[in-house]
């Protein structure tokens, strides 16, 4: 395994160690509220901590984007100098966690001039872990993946989520999921997007869209899915950048052409 996967791999595993710590006893009335159903919890803190703890242990020159941090991310990224950055959700899916659904995960990425080029996500209620590196494949459990076999919107299971942080793209969202469930073959909604960029690596979403996600929210996954063989944009079809906003993917460009047309 290159040596950032295994970094990421093994900082994830460590913030899911405190998940696993948590489970059924950190509930949402022991959370506090950053936005409208946006939790952050005692977990989320802990289980950041103990990723961070061993990438500054591998990586102490490194540069750190957190979701639990302070300070603005969108601030951050302009200033960013393209040096190694290590960007990190230590609790995707919190509102999954602190309601015991168990679609949540640790997402750890290492991003450099722009992209990700190594990340790791593992999932602690099932024990799953995805991780890659840029031009080394996509793998699951020690084993390569692969996205799906090219299929037609028609046919194809898209993965999604809904933009709750930002109210005012609700409307449109809607419109978009209205026309996109009639379009596919079916919809699902996870609720932690880092999972979702993994199923579509590994095949069980043929593509994936939403509105808004920060850059811990898909890093990780973006390189995952891409050495799976996955394309991925912005909604809009321009290239995609690690700041906030839309992300889309799909098994190869037909697809998310696609979908691209149907969602806009």
């Amino acid at each position: 395994m290159h040596e950032f996967a295994r970094t990421a791999l093994e900082a994830a595993e460590a913030a899911v160690r405190i998940h696993r710590r948590d489970q059924g006893r950190v509930r949402v009335a022991a959370a506090a509220e950053k936005g409208r159903a946006d939790y952050v919890s005692r977990t989320d803190r802990d289980a950041q901590e103990a990723a961070l703890a061993v990438i500054r242990a591998r990586h102490p020159d490194h540069g750190v984007l957190a979701e639990e941090e302070d300070g603005d991310p969108e601030e951050r990224l302009a200033a960013w100098d393209g040096a190694p950055l290590w960007v990190v959700d230590p609790l995707d899916g919190t509102a999954n966690f602190l309601h015991g659904h168990p679609m949540y995960a640790a997402s750890v990425a290492l991003a450099v001039d722009g992209r990700p080029v190594a990340g790791a996500v593992v999932c602690g209620s099932s024990g799953e872990r995805w991780w890659s590196a840029r031009s080394e494949g996509a793998y699951k459990g020690g084993r390569r993946i692969l996205v799906s076999a090219p299929c037609s919107l028609r046919d194809a299971m898209v993965g999604t989520g809904f933009p709750f942080k930002v109210p005012e793209l609700v409307a449109g969202y809607t419109d978009a999921f209205r026309r996109v469930l009639g379009a596919a073959a079916g919809v699902r909604r996870a609720g932690a997007a880092a999972l979702d960029l993994c199923f579509l690596a590994q095949g069980s979403f043929d593509a994936f869209w939403e509105s808004f996600l920060n850059p811990w929210d898909f890093a990780a996954g973006w390189v995952i899915a891409e050495e799976a063989g996955g394309v991925l944009t912005r909604v809009d079809g321009t290239p995609l950048t690690l700041a906030r906003g839309t992300v889309m993917g799909a098994n190869g460009v037909e697809l998310l052409d696609e979908l691209g047309r149907v969602v806009r």
